[in-house]
């Protein structure tokens, strides 16, 4: 191939005529060729790219797309001209300025390109994990920014030694004496790229988290994770942005095991006036039984056998309230059973007596399960006084006003 170049560009301008117009023919020669090779690799790998196109597979056609099918093809004639100038130019003495510029010209565009291939595999890698829901969580920004930036890191330093005539080696040597003052600039792209990777080692966090920081006044769902920050757009649709670092040495809430769990917990309590908890008559008793707030007589236990006489303790107004709804809870829709469910007391306080309802929604969405939890607490609101008990309520300048006790004294 050099020989047949160097015949042509002898036919066109001999060596003899003038030996500075020789050297302008073989490299425009030189050039033809490599463009010519340029539009034959192109045109190969459009075929190769219809052939992926047509597979079945996924991945092949997100890793192998065409923003990687012309990176290769502006690779290919680099090559040519790196293989045919040397050959084409040998046995000609010292070669001439402008063909030692062109060679390190050549090797610097093949070096850019490697690394410009080598970014778009892993901007491919990455969002082929993104489409992904199984793999969606591995997909973390900062660890594909630093596999970026040690790839153009390294081509860099090739770079320079390309232009200085020295091996990388002797640039990593001196690049080590000032690994101090790097590592002062770089001190926060050092702290974040550590600190993604122990995030993503651990699975403590992932985009569409949702987390919670008080100290920073932060409270929502992760949308990007990269080398130096964390952005969490809260609930207010404000974006809080923090240091990846400050993840791993505060302490934050994840509540992604919440949501992957299928429940999610109610922890509230309602404050009942002493004062009205009594033991019921039997036609009390009787009355709450008519309209279903208590098993009927002889009704079938959970052990499927039939119900005893509850001992007289248990016909205390306040006991009877708390067995109603604990069934009410296990047996609502919107509850999930399996997981811990309880009504019990708290210790007594200067506002009443705390009666604690813990319990777990089946939805975690946070509007239903507000409205899940609004709903089963209208009920409970609604439904203690048919037990004879009232909820604690400080008392308001109207509730003082309207007391007989307040009437009598101006009497």
């Amino acid at each position: 191939m050099s020989e047949t170049i160097r015949q042509i560009a002898e036919s066109i301008a001999p060596a003899s005529l003038h030996p500075n117009i020789a050297t302008p023919v073989l490299l425009a020669c030189i050039a033809v060729v490599a463009v010519v090779a340029y539009f034959m690799t192109k045109g190969a790998l459009m075929i190769f790219e219809k052939m992926i196109l047509r597979s079945p597979t996924q991945w092949d056609d997100d890793m192998l797309n065409p923003r990687l099918m012309r990176a290769i093809s502006q690779l290919a004639p680099a090559l040519i001209v790196s293989w045919l100038l040397p050959q084409t130019f040998a046995g000609q003495g010292d070669s001439p300025d402008s063909v030692k510029w062109a060679d390190i010209l050549t090797s610097l565009y093949i070096l850019w390109a490697i690394v410009r291939i080598v970014v778009i595999l892993i901007d491919n890698l990455y969002k082929a994990l993104l489409r992904r829901d199984s793999l969606k969580a591995y997909a973390i920004t900062g660890i594909f920014q630093m596999f970026k930036l040690i790839a153009i890191g390294i081509g860099v330093i090739i770079a320079i030694s390309i232009l200085i005539g020295k091996t990388p080696i002797a640039i990593l040597t001196a690049l080590g004496a000032s690994a101090a003052v790097l590592s002062l600039v770089f001190k926060d792209m050092i702290l974040g790229l550590v600190a993604g990777i122990q995030l993503t080692a651990n699975k403590m966090l992932q985009r569409g988290d949702w987390i919670t920081m008080p100290g920073r006044d932060l409270n929502g769902e992760v949308i990007d994770v990269s080398l130096t920050t964390v952005k969490v757009r809260n609930w207010d649709n404000s974006v809080t942005t923090v240091p990846p670092y400050s993840l791993v040495t505060d302490s934050f809430r994840n509540y992604r095991p919440m949501q992957m769990s299928g429940g999610r917990r109610v922890d509230r309590a309602i404050y009942i006036d002493i004062n009205t908890v009594r033991m019921l008559e039997a036609q009390e008793v009787e009355s709450l039984r008519a309209d279903g707030f208590l098993p009927a007589r002889g009704a079938a236990t959970e052990n499927g056998e039939n119900a005893v006489p509850r001992p007289e303790s248990r016909r205390v107004n306040l006991r009877l309230l708390r067995d109603y709804l604990e069934h009410y809870l296990a047996t609502h829709p919107d509850v999930n059973p399996e997981m811990t469910l309880m009504v019990r007391q708290l210790s007594p306080t200067q506002s009443g007596l705390p009666v604690q309802l813990y319990f777990f929604t089946r939805d975690t969405a946070w509007v239903n399960y507000e409205h899940v939890q609004a709903d089963i607490f209208d009920h409970v609101y609604a439904v203690v006084g048919r037990f004879g008990l009232s909820i604690f309520q400080a008392p308001s300048g109207i509730d003082i006003l309207s007391s007989p006790a307040r009437h009598r004294s101006y009497t």
